[in-house]
């Protein structure tokens, strides 16, 4: 059961990675989120795997995160959630948001990611508020103290779609700006992500 690979990064796409180790390339399923935090091909990366077993397959889930792994098995023990749509998941709202929905029963913003209708939000409303609930303590409540649920930052995020960036884009650089600076004003959040976004 392979849990962590650190090599080479050989090549990317928005859904997968090849990570070359010891002369040996590793093809990598990934979020949105991972994709847009990696280096470019030639860097040195590092991953949490989850390995999938089937009888015809063996597929390997990368995240570089702890929080995204953690969701990630969380989310395919959902009834009717597998890996394919756990990683669209979480493409579709950064870890943090992810479990801010969830625990909120915000049932209309998982629904809104692509594959997941109504009643699989639901259900994964039912089967894992109570668990993200540990998650969000064991955090020490960082999760639920961020500002990113301000009413800045969705207008911020509404002003970057507007622009024609997809919606995920815009909430993972806007949470990454909110966390280095918190109380960031609406043009200074706004120009910061923008700047996070062209890269």
């Amino acid at each position: 059961m392979i849990a962590w690979l650190k090599g080479t990064l050989f090549n990317k796409a928005t859904d997968r990675v090849v990570v070359e180790v010891g002369g040996v390339g590793y093809e990598v399923l990934i979020p949105f989120s991972t994709y847009y935090d990696l280096g470019e091909p030639g860097s040195c990366v590092s991953l949490h795997i989850h390995t999938h077993v089937r009888e015809d397959a063996l597929t390997l889930y990368g995240f570089l995160t702890t929080l995204e792994k953690r969701l990630f098995t969380l989310l395919i023990q959902v009834s009717g959630v597998g890996p394919r749509l756990a990683i669209a998941a979480l493409s579709g709202l950064p870890g943090e948001e992810l479990i801010r929905a969830i625990t909120g029963a915000d049932v209309a913003r998982l629904s809104s990611i692509p594959g997941i209708g109504k009643k699989t939000a639901e259900r994964m409303v039912l089967e894992l508020k109570d668990k993200l609930k540990t998650v969000m303590a064991e955090t020490g409540g960082e999760i639920a103290a961020t500002s990113s649920g301000s009413a800045v930052q969705g207008d911020v995020i509404s002003a970057l779609v507007n622009l024609g960036y997809a919606r995920p884009v815009a909430e993972k650089a806007v949470s990454s700006v909110i966390k280095e600076l918190p109380e960031a004003s609406f043009e200074d959040l706004l120009r910061r992500s923008l700047r996070r976004i062209s890269g």
